[in-house]
């Protein structure tokens, strides 16, 4: 009996001392650009490290592979008068649906070069910013500014063929000037049948819904807000309680003052980090794959920023600007920008 106590004992002392990860000393980056001509490219979704899908600001949408080559690439026209500027895209493990702002807003199911129109909204305010499925691929959701006192909140439960607008019965309040930023597709995050959406403006709060959106509640945070272009950009959440948010003014987008914070409760509660250091304003944030949440890399027009320790201290590792990064696995990832979208890779 004493010997097994004893191996129990010595089990737990060798699990509890386990080594905890440690981040890479990256070596080198590579970034690798393609070209894209005349389209702000602000929704990418990474299929694997040769080839990313992509929707952009004329209508355009398709893969581009890491040789440049493109495939699949539509330019979807709505009427003679209305090409979609897209900056919402998701993918529900078979189809590409891809959310154009201002108005109409027109959501787009895109399947092996065939695109149907699956959702249509008419307002002077309508402005949609995100869009994403959840992990079961039938639940979606999309986010836009308000037309009314909320959030404008799209839903689908079955995997976007219908999408069908929340009432403001079932939203938190909004505050006058309170919206979102449509500036990298990243502005939400859903992990099993959790969602968290970020604000911008007047307000910089978490929405939150533990029930594929049916349900919300709403939470401050520390982020720089008041002004117009301030607030909340993007947000990454590692697990269902490591997560992170970033954004800053875009209007003066050499300024750090609290445009960065985590939380390590599912967003309940937030705290700044690297106040009044770098990095300075962007529009994209997300953790590297199996890194414990201790790798991040965050970017926007003033470069591309990383931090090893979970976003409490960060270097710069290039002043190129793009919009949004996405990861493939640890070493790859997929960025997009202004009339490009680039392979990026750590060794």
């Amino acid at each position: 009996m004493k010997r097994i106590a004893l191996l129990l004992l010595t089990f737990v002392l060798l699990y509890s001392c386990k080594e905890e990860y440690q981040p890479r000393n990256i070596k080198s980056i590579d970034i690798q650009e393609f070209n894209i001509i005349n389209s702000s490219i602000r929704a990418i979704h990474a299929t694997d490290s040769t080839k990313v899908f992509y929707a952009g600001s004329r209508g355009d949408v398709g893969f581009k592979t890491n040789e440049g080559v493109s495939l699949n690439a539509l330019n979807i026209e709505f009427s003679d008068s209305i090409l979609p500027h897209f900056r919402s895209l998701a993918f529900n493990g078979k189809d590409y649906f891809a959310l154009s702002i201002g108005n109409p807003a027109l959501l787009y199911k895109i399947t092996e070069g065939e695109y149907s129109l699956v959702y249509r909204e008419d307002h002077e305010k309508v402005f949609y910013d995100s869009m994403k499925f959840f992990d079961d691929n039938l639940h979606g959701i999309a986010v836009g500014d308000p037309t009314e006192n909320c959030a404008s909140i799209i839903l689908t439960a079955d995997g976007g063929e219908t999408w069908q607008k929340l009432s403001c019965d079932n939203l938190p309040d909004f505050e006058e000037g309170e919206a979102f930023f449509a500036a990298s597709n990243t502005n939400i995050k859903t992990i099993g049948s959790t969602v968290w959406i970020a604000s911008g403006g007047k307000k910089a709060r978490i929405l939150k819904s533990t029930d594929y959106g049916k349900t919300w509640q709403i939470f401050d945070t520390p982020i720089i807000k008041g002004d117009g272009p301030q607030g909340i950009y993007s947000m990454d959440f590692y697990d269902e309680k490591t997560g992170i948010i970033i954004g800053g003014n875009y209007a003066k987008p050499q300024e750090n003052k609290a445009n960065k914070a985590i939380t390590k409760d599912g967003g309940l509660t937030w705290s700044l980090v690297a106040n009044n250091q770098n990095p300075n304003y962007k529009s994209g944030v997300a953790y590297v794959p199996n890194s414990n949440g201790k790798e991040i890399f965050a970017v926007g027009k003033t470069g591309i920023s990383y931090s090893k320790d979970g976003g409490l201290n960060w270097v710069e590792i290039s002043d190129k600007g793009f919009y949004a990064i996405t990861f493939v696995d640890h070493n790859n990832a997929w960025l997009s920008g202004s009339n490009k979208i680039a392979k990026f890779r750590l060794e």
